[in-house]
């Protein structure tokens, strides 16, 4: 199993966004108004099936508190064992029985150092020791692991094994609750030890190993008999008496017989589980009581209230008319006349909230015309009450870009506070992200100025209160259906249907 291919676990740009919006919010207008589904079904398992693959659409709770900072990391799971002891089999396991959504799988097989053009000769000779601590690069694994566990984007290399070189396309994996890292030598290393919250040691046969290690090398990498028997007896087998055997000291738990121990593995999964539980937290409450009668920030940005705009309140083009304030405040003057593409000479980047933020995508489009887009989906768990990120996508290299964060209505700032979160985790400055709403509660402009200050908030207007469903009052009601044709259940509440939390 290959980095992020974990249950649930996110690479930024993947997965099957039109099979999983399908099940939950059409994106393209309606003649005739239709039911839409929760955000959770009660009896149906949270994932779809498709022809290619098995999408979980369980989503991801909040992973920051009300101040917008990394408050709970990701549990690193770290499983050590020799060569073909069944690690992976383990691993495997453990994802099927925690049943709880993205978890990323982490090999220690991607991160075999870059080798020299003699190194690589070798190599071909089976003649290079691949099982010693130097073949690999621990700089590059603790600072993606510790990154990883911090809840960051991360980019991981793939290592080909038949030329013996790293690849071109690095997998981008993003969003983990759950890390569980393998390799031969997961405990070797102090600043790796340091990372993992729980240490697993495989214990395998000697026998059993070098078995499962020809056919392994054979018939995936290409290797022959006897080359395979040379490097195991010249490399293999010494390293682990001399490295990986005596790292067994360490292991919190030692499995015996690898995937096969069902007692091993279920006890590990309860231990997880445990600790999965102490480390919930709650925002959405905490965000409604925060703020209350305190001035609004200097970062919010009201669209002048003029006849004009108090009457185009109903009409579309008034995202125009917001997404044209929103730029005059990059830092450049725009010459030319309203609506002039001058303004975009900046790198800039749309991210839509789905589903109702994609309702502002075509007036950015027509403002500027050459803008990439990326999209958000958030939506709340119907059981918790809370927000939950389920999937994204967004443009390469967007660490430099001015991004336009747009929703339509802001009640809580839930929703916006996961979003902005998401946006700083792909490292994009927080002066360079701009919330964009039609409408915005006073909560929710406390809430994500509270917790990004330097986030530049901008909206056509203000109003005071939300009632006890966190509905903006009096608000513009579902904005979301009302576009997109939808009619939703009173009881469905969604991240961006214009009832926003």
């Amino acid at each position: 199993m290959s980095p992020g291919r974990g249950r649930g676990g996110l690479a930024a740009g993947e997965g099957s966004l039109d099979d999983l919006l399908r099940h939950r919010c059409p994106l393209t207008p309606s003649l005739s108004p239709r039911k839409r589904t929760t955000s959770q079904s009660k009896t149906e398992p949270p994932l779809l099936r498709t022809n290619k693959r098995t999408i979980y659409t369980a989503g991801r709770p909040p992973w920051y508190n009300v101040t917008g900072t990394t408050f709970k990391e990701a549990f690193v799971i770290g499983l050590c064992g020799g060569s073909a002891s069944g690690k992976t089999t383990v691993a495997n396991k453990i994802i099927e029985a925690l049943d709880v959504p993205w978890v990323v799988l982490l090999s220690m097989d991607s991160f075999y150092k870059v080798l020299s053009k003699d190194e690589q000769e070798q190599a071909a000779r089976n003649e290079y020791n691949f099982d010693h601590p130097y073949a690999f690069d621990f700089e590059l694994l603790v600072n993606i692991l510790r990154k990883l566990k911090k809840g960051k984007s991360i980019k991981v290399p793939v290592y080909d094994f038949t030329t013996h070189s790293r690849r071109k396309e690095w997998k981008t994996v993003y969003g983990a609750n759950v890390v569980i890292f393998e390799g031969i030598l997961a405990f070797a290393n102090k600043e790796l030890l340091k990372l993992l919250d729980m240490k697993v040691f495989v214990d395998t046969d000697s026998d059993i190993r070098l078995v499962r290690r020809l056919k392994r090398d054979i018939t995936e990498r290409g290797r022959d008999i006897g080359g395979v028997i040379k490097q195991y007896n010249k490399f293999v087998k010494p390293a682990f008496e001399q490295y990986i055997e005596p790292t067994v000291q360490v292991a919190d738990i030692v499995v015996p017989r690898g995937g096969e121990n069902f007692v091993a593995l279920d006890l590990i999964v309860q231990h997880v589980h445990s600790q999965l539980e102490k480390r919930e937290i709650t925002v959405r409450s905490a965000l409604a009581s925060a703020h209350q009668g305190q001035p609004l920030p200097r970062t919010l940005s009201v669209l002048e209230s003029t006849p004009q705009v108090r009457g185009m309140h109903t009409i579309i083009r008034l995202m125009r008319l917001l997404i044209e304030h929103a730029l005059s405040f990059l830092p450049l003057k725009v010459s030319g006349h309203r609506g002039s593409t001058d303004v975009c000479l900046f790198q800039i980047t749309g991210v839509s909230i789905l589903r109702a933020g994609e309702t502002m995508e075509q007036a950015l489009m027509a403002v500027c015309k050459d803008i990439r887009l990326g999209k958000i989906l958030i939506q709340t768990n119907h059981q918790t009450g809370e927000p939950e990120l389920h999937y994204l996508r967004l443009p390469k290299d967007i660490s430099e870009d001015y991004v336009i964060l747009m929703d339509s209505t802001v009640s809580t700032g839930a929703a916006a506070l996961m979003a902005v979160r998401v946006l700083l985790d792909h490292d994009v400055q927080e002066d360079k992200i701009f919330l964009l709403s039609l409408l915005m509660a006073e909560m929710g402009v406390h809430s994500v100025a509270y917790a990004f200050p330097k986030v530049r908030i901008i909206t056509t207007a203000v109003d005071k209160k939300v009632n006890d469903k966190f509905h903006i009052i009096p608000g513009i009601g579902n904005f979301g259906d009302r576009y997109f044709g939808t009619d939703a259940p009173s009881d469905c509440y969604e991240s961006d249907e214009g009832m926003d939390f």
